[in-house]
């Protein structure tokens, strides 16, 4: 950041008072402006044994599969960005949403939010962010076609879980994930 977004004029970092961490501040207004993670919302869109995913359209990892998620917007709660890009990504309608995958990712300022939740039918398509949509039962998932390691790791849980009928929120470490994925 160069430039402040409140008065035009340069900034430079420094501790502000009271803070213990380098910030971007105005030279001239004394604004801090805060760099802070971006949350990634989606869902595991489910429909009776099989759940839905989108081959990507766009990069990072085109062509790859993965589930419907993407930044949330301001003014919208978490839930409602997950069924906002399952409906973008998806063109799907999805019901009961549940919080089920969370990963802090410090490494790209990002924390995911996965939510289970129900397709309300089977009225989908691929949006514009997608090549493809489709319907996987557990052994016909592309797994070495996923975009992500949380999008494995969250389809991983869920069909162990799935076995129990118990979905506990599951919260992984980072190092859980990346360890867990080198040895797949």
């Amino acid at each position: 950041m160069k430039f402040c977004s409140q008065c035009g004029s340069p900034v430079s970092q420094s501790i502000p008072a009271g803070d213990n961490r380098l910030r971007h501040v105005c030279e001239h207004c004394h604004t801090v402006h805060y760099q802070n993670p971006r949350i990634v919302a989606g869902c595991l869109p489910i429909w009776g044994e099989q759940v839905l995913l989108c081959r990507r359209a766009i990069e990072p990892r085109r062509g790859y599969w993965t589930l419907p998620a993407g930044f949330m917007e301001n003014g919208e709660t978490i839930e409602q960005a997950a069924a906002r890009e399952t409906h973008e990504e998806a063109c799907a309608r999805v019901r009961d949403l549940n919080l089920y995958t969370l990963f802090d990712l410090p490494h790209i300022n990002q924390v995911y939010m996965l939510f289970r939740a129900e397709l309300v039918d089977l009225d989908f398509a691929a949006g514009e962010e997608s090549l493809e949509v489709q319907l996987f039962h557990e052994q016909e998932i592309p797994w070495s076609e996923l975009a992500f390691p949380t999008i494995g790791r969250t389809l991983e849980c869920y069909f162990a879980d799935r076995r129990s009928q118990h979905y506990p929120v599951r919260n992984e470490p980072l190092e859980a994930l990346r360890a867990h994925f080198r040895k797949t």
